[in-house]
């Protein structure tokens, strides 16, 4: 098995950087082949081109220059999920990921932990302006509606999924049609609600 690409030592980046990265990638090329067939509707997260830099590596980055603990990161992807389901029509893909993820990890490490950077720091950090931070952190908090609670055992369920999407990958590589999450039945307290990262 070979070994995953890496810009940090492999002991200093977290798992679920890993697993999210994966995640979130396999989600963003399923939908830009949907792209090609459906229109979408544009938003203050979509860029002209798509960012030269990975996924994996602009986690990575945030990772090390946001100094937000490991728990934000799994917080920043049930915000990423609550999102695409109260905004079907802006599904993640290639051109908008990156401002969802900086995005969802600066409202995640406001809410999670006790200090943290403020926009014009995380801004740096995710080379846009101070002034599209704050644009963008104002339109994720209304499109998730400022439901930004998170629950032990819903923060627990999305941990796993993202542990055993990372074990199905490995073990069997998706196709291109694999729907992410839907099999996942994630509820939040005793919710019917269907959590889901959709394609």
């Amino acid at each position: 098995m070979a070994e995953p690409e890496t810009n940090l030592a492999q002991e200093t980046v977290p798992r679920v950087i890993c697993f999210l990265s994966s995640l979130l990638q396999r989600v963003a090329e399923s939908n830009d082949h949907c792209r090609l067939f459906q229109s979408q509707k544009m938003s203050v997260f979509h860029g002209l081109t798509r960012p030269t830099i990975s996924i994996r590596s602009y986690l990575e980055r945030i990772f090390k220059y946001a100094n937000c603990s490991p728990s934000c990161f799994v917080v920043a992807y049930v915000y990423l999920d609550r999102f695409v389901q109260m905004q079907p029509s802006l599904p993640i893909n290639s051109y908008n990921v990156h401002r969802l993820l900086i995005t969802s990890v600066l409202v995640s490490a406001k809410f999670m932990d006790d200090i943290y950077y403020n926009n014009a720091y995380y801004a740096k950090v995710g080379g846009i302006s101070t002034a599209e931070m704050n644009l963008l952190e104002l339109d994720f908090l209304f499109g998730l509606g400022f439901q930004l609670n998170v629950t032990a055992p819903t923060f627990h369920t999305y941990s796993t999924f993202l542990q055993r999407e990372m074990w199905v990958q490995i073990q069997s590589p998706p196709q291109p049609s694999l729907t992410i999450g839907r099999s996942a039945n994630i509820h939040e307290n005793e919710s019917t609600h269907h959590q889901q990262l959709a394609v």
